[in-house]
């Protein structure tokens, strides 16, 4: 755990713990962290844990345990996520006392029929007018105004949200605070001011910009790195069948994370201790092989070697 008084850059590594942390997770991790260590900034490691039916018993601590295996540190204590829910609670209350929000009783077999685009089912806004349901879920109101960013690797990005998801969930209908809600109130508690993450989130961050401007936060910069995938790619994940990296904290599994992100690291460094490996990473250290970058397939070599390492 590292201490610091004060810094200009801050960002953030966010597992959910649904399993152990895999390469891709792995990968994300490494350039979220190199990212902060070349500002001279703060690393936060926030557990997203707000959605206990999809937690997998022990996963926290085995993401913990592999973090620490491969050298990262982090700025302060690990944050829980599910220790904001006041916060959370309070940012829907807002919202919905000030009309930007409101209760919508729709399930997903009432929204079977509605128009889908790339963010998913495209919601025809039931119950915008009002709501009888006993159980309700929480929906965010959207605009035909054109939500855009620029993302550090991939360019001007811009959603137009009431036509490509129109209004959207922040408060599940079992009282349990969806992750948009979620991650854009830590985000602003956290003062984080960069997030580096995986491109598979990128398609939700016009709806967070828009939370972020609804409840006054500061919005962070965005730098979306391509997604690792299996050789046939299929993106890495527990769902795809990517097993857990070796919590053994073997230095040729970072050396392939610093490959995948295009680093170019020199052979030598697989027969370095991991320190050195993080000294070359951090000195070398550069997006510009990434820019544009959409996918990095990992070979069945490669994957067989990390994954066939003691667990």
């Amino acid at each position: 755990m590292l201490t610091s008084e004060s810094a200009t850059y801050v960002g953030r590594f966010a597992p959910s713990p649904t399993g152990p942390l895999h390469f891709g997770s792995l990968v994300a991790a490494v350039a979220s962290y190199l990212q902060a260590r070349v500002h001279a900034g703060q690393w936060l490691l926030r557990i997203e844990d707000i959605d206990p039916p999809r937690e997998e018993p022990g996963a926290t601590d085995l993401i913990l345990k592999a973090l620490d295996r491969y050298g990262f540190e982090w700025h302060g204590e690990v944050i829980y996520q599910r220790r904001s829910q006041e916060i959370h609670e309070a940012a829907v209350q807002s919202l919905l006392e000030s009309g930007l929000a409101y209760p919508c009783g729709c399930s997903r077999r009432d929204l079977a029929d509605a128009p889908r685009g790339r963010l998913g089912a495209i919601y025809p806004g039931t119950c915008r007018n009002g709501c009888t349901a006993a159980e309700t879920a929480i929906r965010l109101r959207t605009t035909d105004t054109p939500v855009s960013f620029v993302d550090g690797l991939q360019g001007l990005q811009t959603q137009n949200l009431e036509q490509e998801s129109g209004d959207f969930v922040i408060r599940r209908r079992d009282g349990l605070i969806a992750y948009h809600l979620a991650v854009v109130v830590n985000d602003a508690i956290e003062s984080i001011t960069e997030v580096v993450r995986g491109i598979d989130l990128m398609d939700s961050t016009a709806r967070q910009i828009w939370l972020q401007q609804l409840l006054g936060y500061q919005t962070p910069a965005y730098i979306h790195i391509p997604v690792i995938t299996h050789p046939n790619g299929d993106k890495l994940s527990k769902l795809t069948g990517a097993m857990g990296i070796p919590l053994d904290g073997r230095t040729d599994v970072l050396v392939a994370a610093l490959v995948a992100l295009r680093q170019e690291p020199p052979e030598e460094l697989r027969s370095c201790q991991l320190s050195e490996v993080w000294e070359w990473a951090i000195e070398n250290w550069r997006l510009e092989p990434l820019r544009g970058e959409t996918a990095v397939r990992t070979d069945s070599a490669t994957l067989a070697a990390i994954e066939n390492g003691p667990w």
